[in-house]
């Protein structure tokens, strides 16, 4: 089996690609702090003449992950525009037209339904729940969700989950994600719709927001996706057709693991699914 590739930094592979499509949450910052050697790359890789699209499975529009990684401190040099799970959630949460849904998860996600004709009601009016995270993650597990699962799965309610990923980094802390709760809903025989990362309509809409920045289509073999989520990132970009380089993270790998072709190849059994190479965090 041959061996992924691990690279000190990016500039050996940047002319391959016109576009990034980069991962936010694990790749430019922890949930605290940017990543400054990961925005000085995207920042030269734009100023080399390409185009960065963020795409994150964050739940929230475009307008809000800009200020909340302004405030972390992503310069905005780093990055052309901004394409989110909460975009795409959206438009499948305006397919129930007026009518009860149920938001599972922090107020922080509440302007996901703004201009949007849907009735927020409690669980037991709903017909329908929209799922963005667990209301506080930094101290629940889905353990704490299962008989409100239960119930919800006993009424039938169809739920769209608006973050697929499992877990985050948060800091030194792993915190679980909407991904985790569709995970546990679809256990039990619950109807699951994913909005962002591995599901094609995110890749549809960040491609053709690169399109647009450079005046013309662009081919999937122009692309590079950039990220860490094994489930999200990396399937994919395979799925969709794309390059995609891994950037390891706590999420996968043990700080005392390290990144080498033994962690790569347990990480990564089959050919069909590897990444173009990995790197211990993303830089130039």
């Amino acid at each position: 089996m041959t061996e992924i590739p691990v690279l000190a930094g990016t500039a050996s592979i940047a002319d391959r690609y016109r576009v990034w499509l980069c991962d936010i949450w694990g790749v430019l910052h922890n949930g605290v702090s940017a990543y400054p050697a990961a925005c000085q790359a995207l920042t030269r890789y734009r100023g080399s003449g390409g185009t960065v699209v963020l795409i994150t499975n964050a739940p929230r529009p475009a307008a809000d992950i800009q200020t909340q990684i302004s405030e972390l401190g992503v310069p905005p040099t780093a990055y052309d525009a901004i394409v989110t799970s909460g975009d795409v959630t959206r438009s499948l949460i305006a397919g129930y037209g007026n009518r009860n849904v149920f938001h599972l998860g922090p107020p922080k996600d509440l302007t996901l339904y703004a201009g949007l004709e849907v009735r927020l009601t409690p669980v037991e009016k709903a017909e329908a729940v929209v799922c963005t995270g667990l209301f506080n993650d930094l101290i629940e597990t889905p353990a704490n969700y299962a008989g409100q699962l239960a119930a919800m799965h006993a009424r039938g309610l169809p739920m769209i989950c608006a973050n697929p990923d499992i877990v985050v980094e948060r800091g030194s802390a792993i915190c679980y994600c909407a991904g985790a709760l569709g995970e546990a809903y679809e256990d039990l025989g619950g109807r699951v719709a994913y909005a962002g990362k591995p599901k094609q309509p995110i890749y549809d809409a960040a491609m053709a927001r690169a399109s647009q920045l450079r005046a013309r289509e662009v081919a999937k073999s122009e692309i590079l996706a950039i990220g860490d989520g094994l489930k999200t990132d990396i399937l994919g970009a395979h799925d969709n057709g794309i390059d995609v380089l891994f950037v390891a993270s706590a999420i996968h790998l043990d700080a005392g693991t390290g990144l080498t072709a033994q962690s790569l190849g347990r990480l990564f059994p089959r050919d069909q699914s590897r990444p173009l190479a990995a790197i211990e965090r993303l830089a130039w």
